[in-house]
């Protein structure tokens, strides 16, 4: 069984912001729609201020993407647990997402979009 997933361009500029902090922004984000899911923006990892984020162990396993890596968010002493993914390596059907990262909303400030 495969999922319907369809990854387009962002509209505009997308920026994630933790603790009061642009932690991310850029003009070439991707939004994945996966059917049943919310939609994703996708930050290329040259646009995510890397500085303010450290790998971890935790892994997981997506049948229609592949396999991710997490890091944890630090801003100013706050801190959010594995709020950051990526596929490395991710399947050929999304292999769009190589090189990008996303972010989970409920664990950030805002994942703002604008023109």
């Amino acid at each position: 069984m495969s999922a319907d997933i369809d990854i387009i361009p962002a509209g505009g500029t997308i920026k994630v912001v933790f603790n009061g902090v642009a932690v991310a922004e850029s003009r070439r984000a991707l939004v994945l729609h996966e059917d049943g899911h919310a939609l994703i923006h996708y930050i290329p990892a040259a646009d995510v201020r890397m500085e303010h984020l450290s790998p971890t162990a935790h892994h997981s396993h997506c049948p229609h993407k592949g396999d991710a890596s997490y890091w944890t968010l630090t801003v100013g002493g706050l801190s959010a647990e594995n709020a950051v993914w990526s596929y490395p390596d991710p399947l050929e059907a999304v292999a769009a997402i190589k090189g990008h990262m996303a972010f989970y909303a409920e664990m950030v400030d805002a994942i703002e979009e604008t023109e």
